[in-house]
């Protein structure tokens, strides 16, 4: 038995599970192997240097998957933006067919770039208000963030138990639940509070073909879903990262009132990918979710994918359809 959702027959895939764009970590081969396990695998835009490296990663990740896979562009508050455009254009270039979305209003302009190309976006959201205001404006799905999430939860505190259903019961286009998943359990779930399908990054990063050292995945395996920190709450810009002694560092900078200048150095994000290159997760700050707690393995991208949906068939054919009189 398969699962069909809306998402696998909008999106053409086998599973209704997505792998959220992440940066440094949503590369070629990473966005191959999800695709290649019948989910939807994605590039993560500006991990590339430029969108001459974009398009060649594309190229490059085509030549891994003949399965659909999609392309993730975070507009992000910045005073120095990179080209998002040109970004955007090497996508369309490239023939990619969907397109994940997250950041700042700014988002709508490539929005109005990529709609008239056929091209399907799916919208990161942390609250039901933004996914209106994004259903309004014409995107394909919704990936609804609730607070447990890896990154950027937003200031509302919603957790997934309660955003998305709320979210369920006004959004009326496709709607992925992200944040907190990574298993069968979680999936069921997803599709119990009113999803088409669930979003995972931090469970993706513990798979064999992520591209990380080995000590940040097995770091995720030995956490449980205490091991996260929220920093920058006093800036407005909230995040869930791994909670090490630079997080900490940063929790308590913001509790003594200092201004974001006094951190910068702390969590700028060269400083983050160098501990990912050289496997130093004390190095820098690095993103990771509280389904830490939930992950104990390392498996490849296709065994996970596989358990994710044998585990949630084998719960809504046999657990749950037990429990009826």
């Amino acid at each position: 038995m398969a699962i069909k959702t809306r998402i696998t027959e909008l999106l053409g895939i086998e599973h209704p599970i997505v792998q959220g764009g992440m940066q440094w970590v949503g590369t070629a081969d990473m966005a191959a192997a999800v695709s290649n396990a019948g989910g939807l695998g994605i590039i993560t835009a500006l991990t590339q240097p430029s969108p001459e490296a974009l398009s060649a990663e594309i190229e490059r990740c085509k030549g891994m998957t003949s399965k659909p896979f999609g392309v993730n562009i975070t507009v992000f508050p910045t005073i120095n933006p990179p080209d998002y455009k040109a970004y955007a254009q090497a996508v369309i270039d490239a023939g990619v067919k969907a397109v994940e979305t997250a950041g700042t209003p700014a988002v709508r302009e490539i929005w109005e770039q990529l709609k008239p190309h056929g091209i399907k976006i799916l919208h990161k959201c942390t609250a039901v208000r933004h996914a209106l205001s994004a259903e309004r404006a014409g995107v394909d799905v919704i990936s609804i963030d609730g607070f447990e999430c890896a990154g950027h939860p937003g200031e509302d505190d919603i957790p997934g138990l309660i955003l998305i259903p709320a979210a369920a019961d006004k959004v009326k286009i496709p709607m992925l639940a992200s944040g907190g998943f990574g298993d069968g359990r979680g999936l069921v779930a997803a599709l119990a509070l009113g999803a088409d399908g669930i979003n995972m990054g931090t469970r993706f990063c513990a798979t064999v073909e992520a591209p990380i050292h080995q000590n940040f995945k097995q770091a995720m395996v030995d956490n449980d879903e205490r091991a996260t920190a929220l920093i920058f709450r006093s800036y407005r810009n909230t995040a869930r990262v791994a909670k090490n002694g630079i997080a900490q560092a940063v929790v308590a900078a913001e509790a003594e009132g200092k201004p974001f200048e006094d951190v910068a150095n702390l969590v700028k994000g060269v400083r983050g990918k160098e501990g990912l290159d050289t496997g130093d997760t004390e190095h820098g700050i690095w993103t990771a979710g509280m389904v830490q707690g939930l992950i104990h393995d390392i498996p490849t991208c296709q065994e996970l994918v596989s358990r994710i949906v044998a585990d949630a068939e084998t719960i809504m054919r046999s657990r749950l359809s037990s429990m009826l009189g």
